[in-house]
């Protein structure tokens, strides 16, 4: 009987070769477009979920609000973690990491500085699963000056040498560290990416009591089962006990007096496996995903399955008539309403398993592509994902039976006498259900293409807006490996006419930044607590920049006592309650160990955007600083890359031991937006995609429908019927659909992208075109689609059509 069903369905399968292919290549592009972004969401969802106990482990954030803008730091002050774990039996170890950049590491006569390192506390490798595969796994980093090192950069330092035991050294400290164990490399899907693993235990900073400091990403381990929530309501109790004392001897205020001026401090826990897609903090261990783009990228999956499921059930249905007589005489034989569904959705699994092979192919031909505009680094190998085969299996299977089912209780329902009587009509119910499936398809392509275009628009205003600084012909270079050398460096630069001026600051506008939380008062107002950032800049710096003073002066050589200045922001100005002229005011603050600055305000520049266009200018203060290891460069010549290769003739007179490396400001700029550069792009394939899927629908609906009114056409056509009035009565039903979509999915898409648009501060308006174009847009492929069959059966000589019947 399995035979028969298989026999039967691959001869109805070639006898409707055009059906067939609209099917196949509609399903594949569907699955395939799936299997891509399951792929891309399963990867971020998988984020530190290889850690045993990652349900146990929650890191230590501080969040606070003050005038001025919020406290979101994802590290803490170094006794936070020991404070707690002492304070709280629930809490089973506290560990913490202290980045430490990419020191360059000597062995021997060798200098290595790619590397990435952290200090760590002893237990850390109790905390999270990174098993040490070599040395001693119990107190690897127990002793200080002892190292951890992963296996790929082991081999790389010490070749094949064993690399226990074996030394070390930081350049420009004599201390030698031990290599004391190596781990296999840690899990891409990690949150924070170490090669070296350098103890904590000899770290003076680490031993610090301060609580008015963080530097430190903190991390608990917790009891099995143990609900996060009712420690972190615990947490205000610490926060008093341990940060309250400290506050009221550095700032003379008491907590209860600190937060009753509106202000608030406070730690919060985050849960491990939330980390990469849960986190808004300015200052991470790694790049972080947004749980935002999973749902959109997983909802855009979903629906270009259920649009090649729609296209299979309407091109199924719409070709019920030809199966009709079959059905009739298997009944009349007969054959059971069962066998008969056996019967189609054995056919709708095949077509499927079809699809599903071609959509493999599909998706490993696309996955470079893929990877390119994701910025991911996925793979469809079987080999090492051994339990792919039956996972694709089951999908095929689920997908066959999902968009076949219908169809084959629709087709095997029919009544055999009128069948054979040749009074079978096409059931109005499933004419109503191929429309409704058409609107589906169509209201979900102009909700992509809508959602495309407001991205795009988005991204065109991020490019347009007026920042309040000039980001063009910019380049920025990291010169401390210059050491005592950068400032003739930058004189040596200077007497190129190409270059307009030089600055000297770590503080740049766009891209990775110093950051650091000032907080400041008003005029010896203590109570008047203002959170703002602090810039350490020279005197070029606003200059180079094109920055604008809104009044008083820029800071300069001629005045001896500018170390005491500071310019403000138009902000800052406004948050520390100067309406007016804030030229000669003061503004003061204190150390962590309580002891009081005071600077006079010499300027205030025009509000510029030092943070993303997700965030809201906040009060900055500028301060006079000489000699970070960040020169900035202003070019005004068209000739950059000859400047660029001066630049490096310049560098290399020097010798340093750090290659010549340089960007520009602009892409530092652009590189801010990347997620919304590739969800733009991601949206752009599949919107596109999902309307190549529905017009392929579309397309066999149409040469069905033309078949079916053969006749009509030939008589309308005897009548005098032009080519014109045909073409337009076999579009006309198309258009109304695409015009029912239209309705539905532009009230739909206006609502889904202003909530988008709210993730940023500055941000485009939606405008009535964008709607227009997208509905027009849509109506135009529709057309052309549904035309070429229309005009096609318009073309035909009426007697052909006449004689067919």
């Amino acid at each position: 009987m399995l035979q028969n069903y298989f026999k039967i369905a691959w001869r109805n399968l070639l006898r409707n070769r055009a059906f067939s292919a609209i099917n196949i290549v509609g399903l594949a592009i569907g699955l395939a477009s799936c299997m891509l972004i399951s792929l891309y969401v399963l990867d971020e969802l998988s984020f530190d979920r290889y850690n045993e106990k990652a349900d146990q482990i929650v890191r230590v954030v501080f969040k606070g609000t003050m005038q001025g803008g919020k406290i979101n730091e994802s590290h803490v002050m170094p006794p936070t973690g020991p404070a707690i774990k002492a304070d709280y039996p629930e809490v089973l170890e506290a560990t913490r990491i202290r980045q430490a950049g990419r020191p360059k590491i000597l062995i021997g006569e060798k200098l290595f500085r790619d590397d990435d390192m952290a200090f760590v506390d002893p237990n850390f490798f109790k905390v999270f699963t990174l098993p040490i595969i070599k040395g001693d796994d119990q107190n690897a980093l127990s002793e200080p000056n002892t190292v951890v090192l992963t296996k790929e950069t082991a081999e790389k330092y010490f070749g094949k040498t064993d690399p226990i035991g074996q030394v070390l050294t930081f350049k420009g400290s004599d201390t030698p560290y031990k290599v004391t164990g190596i781990i296999e490399e840690v899990p891409r899907n990690s949150h924070f990416r170490y090669a070296i693993f350098t103890s904590m235990t000899g770290l003076e900073e680490a031993k610090s009591t301060s609580w008015m400091q963080s530097e430190f990403f903190t991390y608990l381990l917790l009891q099995k089962g143990y609900d996060y929530k009712k420690l972190e309501a615990k947490l205000p109790q610490t926060v008093e006990k341990y940060m309250g004392p400290q506050l009221k001897k550095a700032m003379g205020l008491t907590m209860a007096e600190f937060r009753k001026t509106g202000n608030n401090l406070g730690l919060y826990l985050q849960p491990l496996t939330d980390i990469h897609l849960r986190s808004d903090f300015g200052h991470d261990t790694g790049n972080s995903g947004d749980i935002k783009y999973v749902y959109i990228f997983g909802a855009v999956a979903i629906i270009m399955l259920v649009i090649a499921c729609i296209n299979f059930m309407n091109l199924s249905t719409a070709g019920a008539s030809k199966r009709a007589r079959e059905v009739g005489v298997r009944k009349v034989m007969g054959s059971e309403k069962k066998e008969l569904v056996w019967q189609f959705l054995l056919e709708s699994i095949l077509l499927t398993s079809i699809s599903l092979i071609l959509a493999v192919i599909i998706a490993l031909l696309a996955l470079p592509l893929f990877n390119e505009l994701s910025g991911k680094d996925l793979s469809l190998q079987l080999r090492s994902i051994p339990q792919l085969i039956p996972s694709i299996l089951l999908f095929g299977l689920m997908v066959g039976i999902l968009a076949g089912s219908y169809p084959a209780f629709f087709l095997s329902s029919f009544k055999p006498i009128a069948i054979l009587k040749g009074k079978f009509t096409a059931n109005k119910g499933s004419i109503g259900l191929r429309s409704g499936l058409v609107v589906v398809q169509f209201c979900i392509s102009i909700m992509l293409i809508i959602g495309t275009t407001v991205v795009y628009q988005q991204l065109r205003y991020i490019q347009n807006k007026k920042l309040g600084y000039n980001k063009e012909k910019v380049i920025v270079m990291e010169t401390w490996p210059l050491q005592n050398n950068q400032e003739t460096f930058q004189n040596e630069l200077l007497r190129d006419t190409r270059i307009a001026s030089i600055s000297t600051s770590g503080y740049i506008p766009a891209g990775n930044s110093y950051n650091n939380n000032y907080l400041v008062y008003p005029d010896e107002q203590t109570n008047t607590l203002v959170k703002s950032l602090r810039y350490e800049v020279d005197a070029s710096y606003i200059p180079t920049l094109g920055m604008e003073m809104a009044y008083g002066r820029n800071f300069s050589k001629e005045y001896g006592n500018d170390s005491s200045g500071v310019i403000l922001n138009e902000t800052a100005v406004k948050m520390l309650g100067w309406k007016k002229n804030a030229l000669n005011h003061t503004i003061s603050r204190f150390s962590s160990e309580g002891e009081k600055s005071t600077y006079r305000v010499i300027g205030v520049v025009k509000d510029f955007h030092f943070r993303s266009l997700h965030e809201r200018i906040t009060p900055l203060v500028m301060t006079l600083t000489k000699g970070a290891g960040t020169t900035i460069i202003k070019l005004q010549t068209e000739d950059v890359n000859g400047v660029i290769a001066d630049m490096k003739t310049q560098w290399d007179k020097f010798k340093p031991e750090n290659a010549f490396e340089y960007s520009f400001l602009d892409e530092r700029y652009n590189n801010t937006y990347k997620a919304e550069q590739k969800t733009g792009q991601i949206l752009g394939v599949f919107s596109g995609l999902t309307i190549f899927v529905a017009c392929l629908g579309l397309f066999g609906l149409a040469t069905f429908t033309a078949q079916q009114r053969t006749k009509e056409i030939g008589v309308r056509k005897v009548l005098g019927a032009s080519v014109a009035s045909v073409t337009a009565l076999l579009s006309r039903d198309f258009l109304k659909l695409v015009a029912i979509a239209m309705i539905i999915a532009m009230p739909l898409a206006w609502y889904g992208m202003t909530q988008w648009l709210q993730n940023f501060e500055y941000r485009t308006s939606m405008s009535w075109w964008t709607f227009a174009l997208a509905g027009l847009l849509t109506a135009l492929v529709a057309l052309f689609t549904v035309s070429f069959q229309s005009i096609k059966a318009a073309l035909t000589d009426p007697v052909k059509s006449l004689r067919s019947e």
